[in-house]
C-alpha cells in the first residue's frame, strides 16, 4: 500500500497540540483532507480500515465532522453507498455528533429535493435525494438509542415544539418542506 504524502499524515495525527495544527482541522481543510482520503481508497490504496481510523480522527471535532459529511454524502464516492463495517463503527464510536450532523443532513437535503423540485431542477433534486437516502441508510446503522432521540426531537420541531424549530426557522423552510422532513424521519424506522 502506497504511502500517503505528509500534509495526509498530519492532518490525521490527532497526537499533535490543538494550537493552529492540522490535528484540528478547520472546515476547508476537512474537506480537502476527506476528498483527498476518498480518492486513495477508492483507488484502492487505502484500506477500508485505515480510512476507518482516519475518518474516526477527523469526526472527533465539529469541524472535521462537518467537513467529512459534506465531501462523503454530496460527492460523487460510492462509500456511503457502500459503507465498510469498519467504517461504521469508527462513526458509531463519535457518538452524538455524528449522529446530530447526519440527522441534520438528512433533514436539510429532504427540505432541498422539493425546493429543486419545485423549482424543476432535476440533477440538484437528484443530488439532494442521494444525499437524503445516504443518511437515511447511516443513521440506521449508528446507535438505535441515540438515533431514536435525536429524530424525535427532528420531528417534535417539524411540528412546532422543541429546540429544533429554530434549526427549521433558520433555514426558512415551509410546510411542504417540514412534511417531507417528518416523512424522512419516519422513513429511518422502515
Amino acid at each position: 500500500m502506497p504511502d500517503t504524502n505528509a500534509a495526509d499524515t498530519q492532518a490525521a495525527d490527532t497526537t499533535a497540540p490543538a494550537s493552529g495544527s492540522p490535528a484540528t482541522p478547520s472546515f476547508p481543510q476537512a474537506m480537502e483532507i476527506a476528498g483527498q482520503w476518498l480518492a486513495l481508497w477508492e483507488a484502492g490504496e487505502l484500506s477500508d480500515e485505515v480510512l476507518a481510523d482516519r475518518v474516526g480522527e477527523l469526526v472527533a471535532s465539529l469541524d472535521g465532522a462537518r467537513g467529512f459529511f459534506v465531501v462523503a454524502l454530496a460527492g460523487d464516492s460510492p462509500l456511503m453507498d457502500r459503507l465498510p463495517e469498519t467504517l461504521v463503527l469508527s462513526l458509531r464510536g463519535a457518538g452524538d455528533l455524528v449522529v446530530d450532523l447526519t440527522a441534520r443532513n438528512l433533514a436539510m437535503s429532504t427540505a432541498m429535493a422539493v425546493h429543486h423540485g419545485r423549482t424543476d431542477d432535476g440533477d440538484q433534486q437528484a443530488g439532494s435525494k442521494r444525499v437524503q437516502i445516504r443518511c437515511t441508510e447511516l443513521l440506521r446503522l449508528l446507535e438505535p438509542g441515540a438515533v431514536k432521540e435525536r429524530l424525535e426531537r427532528l420531528l417534535a420541531a417539524t411540528a412546532g415544539s422543541g429546540d429544533d424549530v429554530a434549526f427549521l426557522e433558520r433555514w426558512g423552510y415551509d410546510g411542504d418542506q417540514k412534511a417531507a422532513i417528518a416523512a424522512a424521519i419516519e422513513a429511518v424506522a422502515e
